[in-house]
């Protein structure tokens, strides 16, 4: 078995390489080789007996998925991408990224000629508002910014690509990962990160929003628990609509924050000042807010019934059980 994960230095990319270091095995099979690409070096896992290659650059650059993909990997996890605060100030990068990337790598395997299984990383942000209180798995995606846009042609061209059989693709619409380990990125999202993680670790939190915001989440460790089921689930039992909306928590910001005094007190909600931010909300307001994700969830997806629970995990795998006193 041999396994491509672009977007391999990003953090969900790390979580999911450790994984698999960790499991050994991928659909029932041992993995015998990896190839890990980003536009910066990814970190590289001593696996005993694995194979490990280390690929940088820029994705939509010539020639550049053709040599990823000349090694024929079995399972590509295709995680590259700009995050959405970012594609929305730089459009040009985020088009080239996420659309021309993602389209040059399904051609180079269409041009390969063999059918890999392939696991994309799409968004919730497919969706636009006016939105009903449950989103059903039924709902026309309309994008409203530019990188739900990008996610979208990239889902479009995935459900074509399998129709024609050039690979196996499932594309797997993430909720927002939250809680984020580490420093802030440039998604929009940020904040729904930052008001637990920083609090969690007795610094201040910034909150752009209302508190009456409603969003979806689903922790880290959920998502890696996505992709590896994507990676094994049977193409047959999915169907020709090969998107699929991944289950989470939809809970309001004011509800992040009594979850977080439930599990860390009082002393933590105290850290979190509000700062209203224009930019952010005026991408915020757009976006979805609770999913049926009726087919997934039959499909054997599953992800975290509270908030509070996604807090507790990013206490147990980034803060060795604990919070500041």
């Amino acid at each position: 078995m041999r396994v491509l994960i672009t977007g391999a230095a990003g953090m969900v990319g790390r979580k999911l390489i450790a994984r698999l270091a960790k499991d050994g095995t991928l659909r029932g099979q041992k993995i015998a080789a990896l190839d890990l690409h980003d536009i910066v070096p990814p970190q590289a896992p001593v696996i005993e007996g694995v194979d490990v290659a280390i690929h940088t650059g820029d994705l939509a650059a010539a020639g550049a998925t053709e040599r990823l993909v000349a090694s024929r990997p079995d399972v590509i996890f295709h995680l590259a991408g700009v995050v959405s605060g970012e594609a929305e100030a730089n459009f040009d990068l985020g088009y080239r990224v996420n659309l021309d990337g993602t389209r040059a790598l399904f051609d180079a395997v269409r041009l390969a000629s063999y059918a890999p299984r392939v696991v994309f990383t799409s968004s919730i942000a497919v969706f636009g508002a006016p939105f009903p209180d449950v989103i059903p798995d039924e709902f026309h995606p309309t994008p409203l910014t530019s990188y739900g846009t990008q996610k979208l042609m990239g889902e479009a061209l995935l459900a074509d690509y399998t129709r024609r059989g050039f690979f196996d693709g499932i594309g797997i619409r993430l909720p927002t990962i939250c809680v984020r380990p580490g420093k802030p990125n440039k998604a929009a999202s940020g904040f729904f990160s930052g008001i637990i993680r920083e609090p969690l670790s007795g610094q201040e939190a910034i909150l752009p929003v209302s508190r009456s915001v409603v969003h979806t989440h689903a922790s880290p460790r959920s998502a890696v628990n996505f992709l590896i089921h994507a990676a094994g689930i049977d193409g047959s039992t999915v169907g020709p609509r090969r998107n699929l909306t991944m289950p989470g928590v939809g809970v309001s910001v004011g509800q992040q924050i009594e979850a977080l005094e439930r599990v860390a007190g009082s002393r933590a909600v105290g850290l979190i000042r509000e700062v209203p931010d224009d930019t952010i909300w005026a991408i915020v307001k757009g976006w979805p807010t609770r999913f049926e994700a009726r087919r997934s969830r039959e499909l054997g997806f599953t992800a975290e019934t509270s908030f509070d629970e996604i807090i507790r995990v990013h206490i147990e795998d980034e803060l060795d059980g604990k919070v500041a006193s």
